[in-house]
């Protein structure tokens, strides 16, 4: 390569391993003047020192241990940063995996590892997109979802924490729909309350139900990350309570009760009474939770 281009591809590379240098690279991604760059191989900031430190004797100068990141990591921080500030939308493809190791200055192999890290995070998808490429992904709660469900069974999260917080989460969200209960805004959960009244329903179907009603009447309130946490914390609960609903001996027995809940909880929101929306949410979840548990445990030691 020749001094001319080796200078350009500095430049484009915006402070690689390989050259060093600074300045903006073919992602967008801004880079701090004065720092090294994320992808240099060099340390920069707080979190890149060691406890360990030696201090010069009689100087008062005192030197800390440096700790050099692994390039797959330094890549994946510029390309998520792309992501997560918009310069890269969802339906993005991104470059190839050589055209990213160019720009980068780092192997192919650190380049698929930064691509699998971030596919990982759910933030890219390499199936379905060109061969050779990955496009970033739409946004999706099943990397929260599924990070919570692994700590539920990992009992790292109990439920009863789980249920405490949806309790909080829900009654706020409700009272903020109360505050303006505009039929529009309440027709999906109206319509999610009929299917649970239908005769017949099959314990499936009317847990179906019962997840788009509450996270209607959550979406309702227009504030997207209530509904975006409820939306991974109801789908947690949900698989955790399913099981334990279908081993009950008689769960068709509840369903009576659970819709009249429902129906009480609807009219609060109806109508916009803070009060009663509080006290109802927390009957519903609390009284529900504990009640199927506790059941699915007592049928659980009978057949052990």
């Amino acid at each position: 390569m020749s001094a001319t281009r080796k200078e350009q591809a500095c430049v484009r590379i915006g402070g690689s391993d390989r050259h060093g240098q600074e300045g903006g690279n073919v992602l967008g991604v801004p880079q701090t003047r004065g720092v090294p760059s994320k992808a240099s191989g060099r340390a920069s900031g707080p979190e890149a020192l060691r406890e360990t430190s030696w201090t010069a004797r009689g100087s008062g100068l005192t030197f800390s241990e440096v700790h050099r990141r692994p390039l797959y990591q330094q890549v994946a921080d510029q390309v998520r940063e792309a992501i997560l500030t918009g310069a890269l939308s969802p339906g993005d493809l991104l470059p190839t995996e050589r055209s990213l190791s160019d720009t980068f200055g780092v192997s192919r192999a650190s380049v698929r590892e930064a691509l699998r890290s971030l596919e990982t995070e759910g933030l890219i998808l390499s199936s379905g997109a060109p061969v050779g490429r990955s496009v970033v992904s739409e946004y999706s709660t099943d990397v929260l979802r599924d990070h919570l469900a692994n700590l539920l069974r990992l009992q790292r999260v109990p439920v009863d924490d789980l249920v405490e917080f949806r309790i909080v989460l829900e009654t706020g969200a409700l009272q903020r729909v109360a505050r303006d209960p505009r039929q529009e805004l309440l027709s999906q959960a109206a319509d999610a309350l009929a299917e649970m009244k239908r005769p017949s329903l099959s314990l499936e179907d009317f847990d179906a139900a019962d997840v788009r009603f509450h996270l209607s009447l959550v979406k309702a309130s227009g504030n997207e990350t209530m509904h975006v946490v409820m939306v991974a914390i109801r789908d947690v609960i949900a698989r955790y309570l399913l099981d334990a609903l279908s081993a009950l001996p008689d769960p068709q027995a509840d369903i009576p009760e659970l819709v009249k809940e429902h129906q009480a909880i609807f009219d609060a929101v109806s109508t916009g009474d803070d009060a009663a929306i509080r006290r109802l949410v927390t009957q519903h979840l609390r009284d529900f939770y504990d009640r199927v548990l506790l059941s699915a445990d007592s049928e659980q030691g009978k057949t052990t």
